[in-house]
């Protein structure tokens, strides 16, 4: 659920769509591999080859491969050449037309054109305009919602003319696969979310799907079609492994190329081995512990549903156990040092934008039992702490089993509460489960049978992703911690369609210290992206952003600068999108073409504005697998 990164889980039965693993490979299952086959390794199973379905960071990654976005992010996630090769906006930055290029195929030869792309984010619009008011899961349509998208045409079938409601340049972030209309035309926003869409895959990216084995591996073939560089691997092996350790094991012993997530004592041990290399990407996401918070601000029940106690609708019980955590100690014990401690839902490499709360809580076990007492939770004569209605507290923490650091850290959090009278009870599941454990009735026959939870999200160049999973209207779609503020969801319309940085960075800061204030969430910690990697068969490795890592980032990109050891670099960019010196006009900039892929700053905030901070991490999605963390 949190993909990135989580459901919007859904007005859909998960557990009807999502494949249900057995058991994940202890190593590496057996492929024919190539000289030239990158093997790519991950702890999460893949939940949905369809990329409206799928939460989770390796199902984002794997439509990167298999579909293009209309405009692609370059190394420093400027807008570089996607699936349109070049853009221009009208003075007013309200309309701006794409052109696709002459003789483009999809994967299986047919023609690709502005057609397509005009049906894909006309999919999108219907979905947003229906009763539903998403896309399956929800992740993809508020890229499209807050670009202010108000209709798409394509007058001819190398142009296509997007016309929105407001001066906006978040068109150019969108990350939406732009999909052959002739393989999906017979689903419409309802049915699509029906099919998995197991491989053969037919799209335009660098790489197809041909074999998904549930909880093994998928293998993708460079597409024959694929014209924009040379790839370096014909072939890219995605396996799925139980655990970090047997990961960073098969690294080891080079039968992994790449090894996504593992360990800080399995990083430790890997840095400085002969043929490997490492990157500890600076986190644009967070881990947090959530609170079940659903009828807050609705007034909403659920008979047999919802959480176990209703302090957990109680801001001042939320605020109170939050002294209760040790956030250093988590980072320090279970990070091993990579990350920080955390406290708003927008992270501090968004430097633009982050806002650190005026009072941060410090951990004071005495502190939280004052507060505690104060608000009226007391102690029994068998120190038991009881909520208003004179019950003993003992709540349920639920996590998903795709990331070790979430039982470890729900034992220190056990441990600490436990000081404070508060029985817990933690348990952890296979992420689909999860999902429908989690999910309200606004997603169908739920009912939000939880109490407390362990999860991550992974956030967008722009903050709005991670903002919006507090709205009430994402209650059923992408917010598990169900919480309903009208204030927030004031300040969250305000600062998307303010017109100068500074306003929209004063409501952005509201809504911030409004969300700790309240505390639906403690942001645990910000943890790094720890990735390492083999240098003895391919080189051009290189962090999307600079602080961020090859894969798992934005797209494609880092796939696209690989190249064989021993083969010379080809000359001038070796992929769309590579950076170059020099820097491309701005979008929304009087018609003058932006398809240039040599932008090096970010676009952000829809505003016209150029961030020079640039952020690690993909969409909102959950890190954990099905989730979707890295949501």
């Amino acid at each position: 659920m949190h993909v990135p990164l989580r459901a919007r889980a859904a007005r859909v039965a998960m557990s009807a769509l999502l494949a249900v693993g057995a058991l994940l490979p202890a190593a590496v299952p057996a492929v024919a591999q190539e000289e030239t086959t990158l093997r790519v390794g991950t702890t999460q199973d893949l939940d949905s080859m369809n990329p409206f379905q799928t939460a989770l960071v390796v199902g984002f990654e794997a439509f990167a491969l298999n579909y293009e976005l209309l405009v692609a992010f370059d190394q420093k996630l400027g807008p570089a050449p996607g699936y349109a090769e070049s853009w221009t906006a009208n003075s007013a930055g309200t309309e701006y037309t794409f052109k696709i290029p002459a003789g483009k195929k999809w994967s299986d030869g047919k023609p690709a054109t502005a057609e397509d792309a005009r049906w894909t984010f006309q999919l999108v619009l219907d979905a947003l305009n229906s009763e539903a008011g998403s896309l399956c899961l929800g992740y993809i349509d508020p890229d499209v919602k807050n670009a202010a998208v108000e209709s798409v045409s394509a007058p001819d079938a190398q142009t296509l003319v997007v016309k929105l409601s407001r001066k906006s340049d978040r068109i150019l972030q969108t990350y939406v696969p732009i999909l052959p209309k002739h393989i999906w035309e017979s689903k419409d926003a309802t049915t699509i979310c029906d099919d998995k869409f197991d491989p053969p895959i037919v799209g335009s990216g660098p790489f197809q799907a041909q074999e998904w084995q549930t909880g093994q591996n998928v293998r993708f073939e460079a597409n024959p079609n694929w014209t924009q560089s040379k790839l370096a691997p014909t072939e890219v092996i995605l396996t799925f492994f139980e655990t970090e350790d047997t990961m960073a094991q098969a690294l080891r012993n080079n039968e992994l190329d790449y090894a996504q997530g593992v360990l800080s004592d399995q990083f430790n041990q890997l840095k400085g081995q002969p043929n490997i290399a490492t990157t500890a990407g600076e986190a644009n996401g967070f881990t947090e512990l959530g609170f079940n918070t659903y009828g807050t601000g609705t007034g909403k029940t659920i008979a047999g549903g919802g959480p176990s106690t209703k302090a957990l609708l109680d801001p001042l019980f939320r605020d109170a156990v939050g002294y209760a955590i040790d956030k250093p100690l988590l980072v320090e014990r279970v990070l091993g040092g990579y990350g920080v401690p955390g406290t708003t839902q927008v992270p501090p490499v968004q430097t633009r934008w982050h806002k650190e709360p005026a009072t941060v809580r410090e951990f004071n076990i005495d502190t939280a039992k004052q507060k505690l007492d104060a608000a009226g939770y007391r102690l029994d004569g068998q120190n038991r702490r009881l909520d208003k209605e004179g019950k003993p507290i003992v709540l349920d923490l639920v996590f998903p089993d795709s990331d070790s650091t979430y039982p470890t850290s729900a034992e220190f959090i056990k441990e600490w509460w436990g000081q404070l009278g508060i029985a817990i009870n933690p348990s952890q599941y296979d992420s689909d489960t999860l999902i429908d454990l989690m999910l309200p009735p606004e997603a169908g026959d739920y009912k939000a049978d939880y109490d407390l939870f362990i999860w991550g999200w992974g956030g967008s160049a722009d903050p709005n992703a991670l903002l919006e999973i507090f709205t009430c209207d994402q209650i059923g779609n992408s917010s598990d911690s169900l919480w309903c503020n009208e204030e927030y969801d004031r300040l969250f319309e305000e600062q998307n369609i303010a017109p100068t940085y500074e306003e929209r960075k004063a409501l952005m800061d509201q809504a911030q210290d409004l969300m700790y204030t309240e505390a639906p969430y403690h942001i645990l910690y910000y943890d790094a992206a720890l990735h390492a990697w083999r240098t003895d068969k391919f080189t051009g490795w290189a962090n999307q952003p600079e602080n961020g890592t090859p894969l798992f980032g934005y797209g494609p990109w880092g796939y696209l600068q690989l190249r064989l050891v021993g083969d010379e670099p080809t000359p001038g960019p070796s992929a769309p999108g590579a950076a170059s010196p020099g820097a491309s006009a701005p979008p929304g900039n009087g018609g003058q073409s932006t398809g240039s892929s040599n932008n090096t700053l970010l676009i952000v905030g829809g505003l016209g504005l150029l961030a020079l901070v640039v952020v690690a991490g993909a969409v909102l999605v959950r890190r954990r697998s099905v989730r979707t963390e890295e949501e």
